[in-house]
């Protein structure tokens, strides 16, 4: 059985897309034939401080000499290209999506990030990207040979079919209340809707931005939504797949996404689809079930959102194609197979 470090920087029970992928793949990676052992990194990362830097190093040097070493790209990406060398072990990179395209950064952090992550990923041996969009740009926007460059989209549990509630329509939107998820984006668009029966619940932590959390909640009492749309904060495992079940509609008005798990959760419970052209959603979301606006464009997500209210029979052949789609998804355990497989061919 092949053995490797997984380094991931901060508290990986925190319910984020990055963190969920990195739990999943080690806990399959055992019935894929190989084992991944988690090394933690400190949690100032992205933007790390010199002694959070210092201790970075100090853990990854510590490491038995020749073990091989997969980064998850979120301590990858800003950790500086002199101390990855001055680690002098095989290392790889796991990219979920380019710092620099997180939203809510300013020009300088912006150019920063994308210096920094360009130049590490300069000093592995392997980078394993979480879907093609995501390669497609690091081989494009950052250098990465095609030779060294693999993708392991993420997995996605079975699951029972969406009951629903039928009426008022259930909305779910699914991620952290941050500036890149544009859940304001989505209020605003559902306040153009108000002589229409719905309800939207969106599902994600509310503690990671404050400030965009204000402005959100602060746009839904400005709109009178209070009664129709809900934040629901982070929710537990068995709670978000109650409401999945109870939806009607998946919405995402995300501005980036490099894959979208919500998206494929969606998938597998038979949901239709609004999503935005943004990032991989485009790849992970079949054209037939779903309907794509433009990033940021209001009027595009409300009138995607009015046409499925308005024709349930569009609404429900896309969630037939949903459901269709869904059955074909990887399992966690084929999505860490993969990863083990770009891994095992890397440089020693």
């Amino acid at each position: 059985m092949s053995a490797f470090a997984f380094a991931i920087p901060g508290d990986i029970s925190l319910p984020t897309g990055g963190y969920a992928y990195d739990r999943r793949v080690m806990a399959e990676a055992p019935r894929a034939g190989g084992a991944l052992t988690h090394v933690a990194l400190p949690g100032g990362f992205p933007f790390p401080s010199p002694t959070e830097l210092e201790r970075s190093a100090e853990i990854l040097r510590a490491l038995p000499p020749g073990q091989p070493v997969l980064i998850d790209g979120l301590a990858l990406g800003a950790l500086p290209a002199p101390l990855l060398r001055g680690v002098e072990r095989p290392l790889a990179a796991l990219v979920h999506h380019p710092l620099a395209l997180e939203s809510g950064l300013n020009e300088g952090q912006r150019a920063e990030l994308f210096a920094s992550e360009r130049a590490a990923l300069a000093q592995v041996s392997a980078v394993i990207a979480t879907s093609p969009s995501t390669a497609r740009c690091l081989a494009r926007e950052y250098g990465v040979p095609a030779e060294r460059l693999s993708v392991a989209v993420p997995g996605t549990d079975p699951g029972l079919r969406a009951s629903g509630t039928g009426r008022p329509l259930r909305l779910l939107a699914v991620g952290a209340v941050i500036p890149r998820k544009a859940h304001g984006v989505l209020v605003e668009a559902l306040a153009g809707l108000n002589a229409h029966d719905w309800t939207c619940h969106i599902v994600g932590a509310t503690d990671r931005d404050p400030d965009e959390t204000a402005r959100v909640a602060a746009r839904i009492a400005t709109h009178g939504l209070g009664a129709r749309v809900r934040l629901t904060g982070a929710l537990s495992p068995e709670r978000l797949a109650g409401e999945f079940d109870a939806a009607d509609l998946f919405v995402t008005a995300s501005l980036f996404e490099g894959y979208g798990m919500g998206l494929t959760e969606a998938l597998a419970h038979g949901l239709p689809i609004v999503a935005t052209r943004a990032g991989a959603i485009p790849d992970t979301v079949p054209a037939e079930a779903s309907l794509l606006a433009e990033p940021g464009d209001v009027a595009s997500l409300a009138e995607a959102l009015r046409l499925l209210f308005d024709e349930p029979d569009r609404r429900a052949v896309l969630a037939q194609a949903a459901w269709h789609h869904g059955q074909s998804l990887p399992t966690w355990m084929q999505t860490a197979a993969v990863l083990l497989a770009a891994l095992k061919e890397m440089p020693r």
